[in-house]
């Protein structure tokens, strides 16, 4: 059985590394990330909107292509204002949290649980539809023959994406960069080339698109014109997601976090805003049409680089493969994002607790595994049809959208003294509000019927399951807080055992050679008291010594830097003491061990090893919840460490009791 763990993690740390020592007063500088490679994990699929959002938005304006001119600069007006709304978001919750912490804080646990879930599915579907349009994109330069082996290529994408994440977030940015810089280099060269060619002549292209203005509105009236700019604008500004997800990974910022996640913010507006322009209005300079079998911006491209001959091809390939390499890792924004709001309603209990932990690669893994998870059920159900989850797509980050600009301007409504700037801030959020919310609603009613019911459908049932595991965690709490009591009861002492000032008169000594009870413990609380009193109960006049074990676990919540580190260290150090001194107080000899780490199993073995060291004749003891039925829910929603433990310490010949706590009621 040793060979055989030692063979799985070997084959472990091949695929994503060994351990990281989160003990290391570095560790959070070697984790963090500095603004432009921020901008580049989190700004992929920004940028790779501008693959097909223009595209989305000038082929909705039904052949009046001068009107693209005012598209992109409302589509630009809304990437600056709603950039410049989360970098308010940003400091007014610098832990980070996004639309879920806002939602949940500024209007109600509810808005936020609505929030969070519609964030998941929107990040599950960038990922989906990212790897699945990256997928198409390859494979437009392979052979028909090849198209049979598209869908399993993008399974693999998924799995290579995981595994990469797994490894750990910079790990995985350092791979996707080279893609990212390419993309950007080679689009700003043919950008500033499409308007350099048509510089000479700007004078006429004006002149010209104020003619097609003036004829379109003469044609369809300055109300029907007005619709198709705005069915164009929400067409293709609903593309521009990733915005948000800055907000959402403010753990993964260096510091100082808000700076750096502001300045990334900046990098991600002017950046989606240049390409966003540029490739619109080129569109409009080069008179651009559709052509069978080739996007917009192949097509562009190729008008841009026909003065260079056999150079501008190979150029226009490169460009093109940039594009489709970039889609596929936009993926990555699912990818930091998804994980970090799973974790943040884990930490809310409106998910399984256990999605806030981390691995010893210092990562989120159960999210990660859930998003990879979900992601390839999603292509498996949509065959990996782009155009299927670009229907499924985008409705779910303008709910986000729109509840956290909503809930900004609630806050600022609420601000009693109004500073200055205080107005511009509220103008900002509800000038937000306002372009999201029409978005939303245009969205939703255009994509509806077209399959667009099937992600708010979804997003419902997660809201839904969500409702109950929060339901669940609050009965279980609401029965465990009973066992609270025992609290009380520990300040009623024995008057003879304590002197005027209220000391203990006596405090035992430690005997090392006697019956030692160690007892596992979470939090000095009920249950913890209940476990020390059972075994003294259940085997009285047996154990001399008590050892009172507590071990912290590093999650998404306290490992954000050194100083929380430290403070839970503080509070299972001051946990174990109040056992310790209960346990003087009535006579017994106490002592505690502590330590912290990203898994209880191997940080107990450690201290069970120094404790089989130190004493002669210990007894291990964990007390375990026991619910009136057993159900899957429970399974999920428990974690049943002390099973773990029970196993690992038998293993090792060690004794170890687990003592029922029944719970009613749950």
């Amino acid at each position: 059985m040793g060979d055989r763990k030692n063979i799985i993690q070997q084959c472990k740390e091949a695929l994503i590394g060994g351990a990281k020592n989160f003990r290391d007063p570095n560790i959070f500088k070697k984790l963090s990330l500095i603004a432009v490679m921020a901008w580049i994990g989190l700004g992929s699929d920004g940028m790779s909107s501008s693959c097909y959002g223009p595209e989305e938005a000038f082929l909705a304006l039904n052949g009046y292509h001068s009107l693209g001119i005012f598209v992109a600069l409302a589509s630009v007006l809304t990437i600056i204002i709603i950039s410049m709304s989360y970098s308010q978001i940003i400091e007014l919750f610098p832990a980070g949290g996004g639309g879920y912490v806002v939602a949940t804080k500024l209007i109600s646990p509810s808005a936020g649980v609505i929030s969070g879930s519609a964030l998941i599915i929107d990040y599950i579907l960038t990922i989906s539809i990212s790897i699945a349009s990256g997928t198409d994109a390859l494979f437009s330069f392979l052979p028909v023959s090849f198209q049979m082996y598209k869908f399993w290529f993008a399974v693999v994408g998924v799995i290579l994406l995981m595994l990469l994440n797994l490894r750990g977030i910079k790990e995985s940015i350092s791979v996707i960069s080279p893609v990212f810089i390419i993309f950007i280099l080679t689009h700003i060269i043919l950008i500033v080339f499409a308007f350099r060619m048509n510089a000479g002549n700007y004078h006429q292209v004006v002149s010209s698109t104020y003619a097609d203005i003036r004829s379109t509105a003469s044609l369809l009236g300055i109300g029907g014109m007005i619709f198709i700019i705005l069915r164009a604008y929400s067409m293709g500004a609903g593309t521009f997601t990733g915005i948000e997800a800055v907000s959402n990974g403010m753990s993964v910022f260096s510091e100082p976090r808000v700076k750096n996640a502001k300045k990334t913010m900046l990098y991600m507006a002017v950046s989606l805003s240049f390409l966003v322009v540029g490739i619109t209005v080129a569109y409009v300079l080069f008179k651009v049409s559709p052509v069978p079998g080739r996007t917009l911006n192949a097509v562009l491209f190729d008008a841009v680089t026909s003065p260079w001959g056999k150079a501008g091809n190979v150029f226009v390939i490169v460009t093109l493969i940039s594009e489709a390499a970039l889609l596929f890792v936009a993926a990555q924004t699912g990818f930091i994002g998804g994980p970090a709001i799973i974790a943040n309603m884990a930490q809310g209990k409106w998910l399984p607790t256990r999605f806030s932990l981390l691995s010893d690669r210092l990562v989120a893994h159960n999210g990660i595994i859930l998003m990879s998870a979900a992601a390839v059920a999603t292509l498996m159900i949509s065959k990996g049809s782009v155009k299927f989850l670009v229907v499924l797509y985008s409705i779910n980050v303008f709910i986000t959208f729109t509840i956290s600009q909503l809930g900004m301007v609630k806050h600022w409504l609420s601000v009693k003294v109004r500073k200055r700037g205080w107005f511009f801030k509220i103008s900002v959020n509800m000038t937000g509000f306002i372009m999201t919310s029409f978005i939303l609603v245009a969205m939703t009613v255009m994509k509806f019927m077209e399959g667009g019911w099937i992600t708010i459908l979804i997003t419902f049932g997660l809201i839904m399951v969500c409702c109950y595991i929060k339901n669940h965690y609050n009965r279980t709490a609401a029965q465990v807080l009973k066992l609270d009591t025992l609290i009380e009861a520990t300040a009623i002492d024995s008057p003879d055992m304590f002197d005027d000032l209220g000391k203990a008169k006596i405090t035992p000594a430690i005997d090392h050679k006697a019956k030692t009870a160690v007892v596992f413990v979470n939090g000095f609380n009920g249950l913890g008291l209940h476990t020390t009193l059972s075994v003294n109960k259940l085997m009285k006049d047996t154990f001399k010594n008590f050892v009172f074990v507590q071990i912290g676990i590093l999650d998404t919540g306290n490992f954000n830097s050194s100083e929380e580190m430290q403070a839970l260290q503080k509070r299972i150090d001051d946990d174990t003491a109040a056992y310790v001194e209960f346990m003087n107080r009535n006579g017994f000899s106490a002592e505690a061990m502590t330590s912290i780490g990203t898994e209880v199993v191997g940080e107990a073995g450690k201290i069970a090893t120094r404790i089989k060291q130190e004493y002669d004749d210990p007894v291990f003891f964990g007390g375990q919840i026991v619910f009136r039925e057993k159900s899957f829910m429970n399974e999920l929603l428990h974690n049943y460490l002390v099973f773990k433990l029970q196993q690992a310490f038998y293993y090792k010949g060690i004794t170890f009791v687990i003592l029922p706590i029944r719970v009613d009621g749950v």
